[in-house]
């Protein structure tokens, strides 16, 4: 696949059916967080793949209302990382901006996969900490929900989560955020 083609094919679905999640799909989608580019190579990311069916079911403990359908996740990966592993050049600390680039090779690679990879800010990063020990100095981004995806729509959805599995949501025109040579309101 080329990267235009999974750009396109990328989608946030939610209704999804069990992946076979094994090491070597782990370590694929891993390699391309390696590959990311980043200020300096600090590499300021970390993630936690879970994948275990009882450390899954703990962390179905985290997720807000409205997120019940990631509990059907073969694989949730805990994003986060602290600006002092990364470059903090006067007021602009790049962590996350670093984090955020790996994150994006990371969902293509998935599509790439036939994986569905839809990063949720709707949890407690407070939760995931205690459940996967990750030390309070780290601030946890995102979590990324990792499965199939069936047509079959799940039934937990909102009326508005259902229509967008079955069309892809509205895109912002382009004259809405691309500027030439000037930023105009």
């Amino acid at each position: 696949m080329d990267v235009a083609k999974a750009i396109k094919e990328r989608r946030a679905f939610r209704s999804l059916i069990p992946a076979d999640i094994d090491k070597q799909v782990i370590r694929e989608l891993a390699e391309s967080l390696q590959l990311a580019p980043s200020c300096f190579n600090n590499q300021p990311w970390r993630f936690v793949f879970v994948y275990d069916p009882k450390v899954l079911k703990k962390m179905h403990e985290v997720l807000f209302k409205g997120n019940e359908w990631a509990q059907k996740a073969s694989l949730i990966i805990a994003v986060f990382s602290k600006k002092e592993d990364d470059c903090v050049i006067r007021d602009r600390e790049y962590h996350q901006f670093d984090l955020g680039m790996s994150v994006g090779l990371l969902l293509l690679r998935a599509t790439e996969m036939g994986l569905v990879a839809h990063p949720i800010a709707g949890y407690s990063p407070k939760k995931t900490r205690e459940i996967l020990g990750i030390p309070k100095e780290y601030q946890v981004i995102t979590l990324i929900i990792v499965g199939r995806h069936t047509t079959e729509i799940n039934p937990v959805l909102s009326e508005q989560q259902k229509k967008a599995e079955k069309k892809r949501p509205l895109r912002k025109d382009l004259n809405d955020f691309v500027f030439h040579n000037h930023f105009k309101t």
